[in-house]
């Protein structure tokens, strides 16, 4: 389906040259008396490199018809390998890393996730704002630190390595947002 320039918003994926692009950012720019500027940065959901577009108000774009499935990730097979289970009809798939790219960082296996397909192609992996996962390694802290801003390295379940306060010990749940790879606040149980 063909939108104009004015339409497109940032999260929509974009069919740009036979390839899937997520837009990422978008600006409307009127430069003094001049016609509007349409300035589209994107990313290629294949490569994973970055799409610079230029378009004006009457330029058309095609808009990637696209559907989620709940899934749940099972397991990496090898090191640019990651199977996925379709919850309802129980079929398995795998998607290479350089489509998902730092996503895996927050899922655990056995965890579900949303997959987004074009037709029968899954294309990337959707994920919630924040997750909880399990802290198997950090620095040890010393009495008295608490109590000050101070953080220390931590490693969670997944391998991701981020900072954490000083109070933060293995085994510790914490709730970690998915867009910037930060510490939220600890998990409270049942989460």
């Amino acid at each position: 389906m063909a939108i104009r320039a004015t339409e497109i918003r940032k999260g929509m994926v974009l069919l740009h040259e036979k390839d899937f692009c997520l837009v990422l950012d978008y600006q409307h720019i009127t430069p003094g008396n001049w016609r509007a500027i349409h300035q589209v940065k994107m990313r290629n959901l294949r490569t994973g490199s970055q799409v610079q577009l230029r378009l004006g108000s009457n330029d058309t774009v095609e808009v990637a018809y696209l559907e989620k499935h709940a899934c749940e990730y099972l397991y990496q097979e090898g090191r640019d390998r990651f199977v996925f289970m379709n919850t309802d009809t129980y079929e398995q798939f795998q998607l290479p890393s350089d489509v998902i790219g730092e996503s895996m960082r927050f899922v655990t296996e056995n965890s579900p996730v949303i997959v987004v397909f074009h037709g029968q192609t899954p294309i990337s992996v959707e994920l919630p704002s924040s997750v909880v996962l399990e802290v198997v390694e950090a620095e040890h802290a010393v009495k008295g630190d608490s109590v000050s801003n101070i953080q220390k390295s931590a490693k969670v379940q997944t391998g991701l390595e981020l900072r954490v306060p000083m109070h933060i010990q293995v085994g510790d749940r914490i709730k970690v947002s998915t867009e910037n790879g930060e510490f939220i606040s600890r998990a409270k149980e049942g989460e």
